[in-house]
């Protein structure tokens, strides 16, 4: 399994943006604080993806990080700080790689079609990572859930936008708010369902037959 890849630096807040939640921290230089959790997360997700959560050590963690469990905790006061940073690592980089793959889209519908195809992939692709939040996140303390789930919305909400994009342009037909949002979250569900139920789908269709068979029904259904 590949480690994440680097985060991006963070974007600018909005009112719509849920922001991350404030981890404390002693070291004043916020470049090293990056750099340091950053390496505490790689190292975190691949134990955590081999051991799981409670049977991983912050002691394992730091050893794996290459550092000392002192230097460990100037970072992070807790191994909950970590299953929160590496969750929300996931997203960051789920989120980036459908945007990245978007930026030159056309008509709402079109847009929604590419959308499905690079969301299903990246599901393809990190589907341990995905795994990992959905098994783990009851983990969390009820503040740090607050932000997952929040930046799992927000993952939906591109879809949203699209969908919302294709009524406005006539590309899809219409629909009303709820159904946009219900229809965001099915999408949502559909590249997660490639995750949950490989065992059972992968025997049957590829990636690209599965991906093509949702599209075409998600598609056929909106147009």
């Amino acid at each position: 399994m590949k480690p994440l890849q680097p985060s991006p630096a963070p974007a600018p807040e909005t009112e719509t943006q849920e922001p991350a939640r404030d981890i404390p921290t002693e070291v004043k230089d916020a470049g090293l604080v990056a750099k340091r959790r950053r390496q505490i997360v790689d190292a975190a997700v691949q134990l955590f993806i081999q051991k799981g959560f409670h049977k991983t050590t912050t002691r394992e963690m730091a050893k794996a990080a290459g550092f000392s469990i002192g230097t460990l905790y100037e970072y992070v006061a807790s191994k909950e700080d970590v299953l929160y940073l590496v969750c929300q690592a996931i997203h960051l980089e789920m989120e980036q790689r459908l945007k990245e793959r978007l930026k030159f889209a056309g008509t709402g519908a079109a847009a929604l079609s590419a959308a499905i195809e690079v969301f299903f992939e990246v599901c393809d692709q990190m589907s341990d990572h995905i795994l990992l939040i959905y098994q783990e996140t009851k983990s969390l303390p009820k503040e740090s859930m607050r932000f997952v789930l929040a930046h799992e919305e927000r993952i939906t909400a591109i879809f949203a936008d699209l969908l919302g994009r294709g009524v406005a342009d006539y590309s899809l037909k219409p629909l009303d708010r709820a159904q946009i949002e219900l229809m965001a979250h099915n999408i949502a569900v559909l590249g997660h369902m490639w995750t949950f139920r490989r065992w059972a789908l992968a025997p049957r269709f590829t990636l690209e037959q599965y991906t093509e068979l949702q599209r075409s029904l998600i598609l056929g259904e909106l147009t």
